[in-house]
């Protein structure tokens, strides 16, 4: 059945239960505000860029993070629920990884924040493994018949991370100038960084 609140816009539907949750007293406004807070500066996708920028400067870090991700993303300082177990593949110029869950959502949040309502999507979960060169070409990004596409299934024991190519023209870059290039789509696989 469905009612009129499933049909008001999802920004709207938290507006009125934050305001619900806060006039019955079950939280407060400062709770409800570092809750926000906390997912948009310290768990998020801005945490994984971090970790991909490090990589990228760090060839030490990379290689660390390859071997044990979780260890590696802890040595930054990210890590707590759905980040138990990550484990990082690297994109090279001939092979091309992409995530999915295919029974639910299961997701690094730690470096990629909450999952975006398209990585949940049922069509999605299922096309990405049957057919991930056309989803990835209709999500935008187009790759070369000889790159080889890996799917990798998350699952509440691993948790996948790509770490995407760097692009060409971004070597005389900072760790610090890297960190805006590197978006949560190409830390999931479904796009590429794109130079500045």
């Amino acid at each position: 059945m469905t009612t009129s609140a499933d049909r008001l816009p999802p920004s709207l539907r938290t507006e009125a239960l934050e305001q619900l949750l806060t006039e019955r007293g079950l939280v407060t406004a400062d709770v409800m505000d570092g809750f926000i807070a906390n997912y948009e500066k310290n768990v998020g996708p801005l945490n994984g860029a971090k970790v991909v920028a490090k990589a990228w400067t760090d060839p030490e870090y990379k290689e660390r993070l390859l071997a044990d991700g979780t260890a590696a993303i802890k040595e930054l300082g990210f890590g707590g629920p759905q980040g138990e177990h990550i484990v990082v593949v690297e994109n090279t110029p001939t092979r091309h990884n992409v995530t999915v869950c295919t029974l639910c959502s299961c997701y690094p949040w730690p470096v990629l924040g909450l999952p975006p309502s398209w990585y949940k999507d049922p069509a999605y979960r299922a096309r990405m493994v049957r057919e991930p060169r056309v989803v990835l070409s209709e999500m935008g990004l187009d790759l070369a018949d000889d790159v080889e596409i890996t799917v990798r299934d998350s699952s509440s024991e691993v948790r996948w991370l790509v770490l995407p190519e760097r692009p060409a023209g971004t070597e005389q870059l900072s760790e610090e100038e890297l960190v805006p290039l590197i978006t949560r789509d190409a830390m999931v696989g479904v796009a590429t960084v794109m130079a500045p």
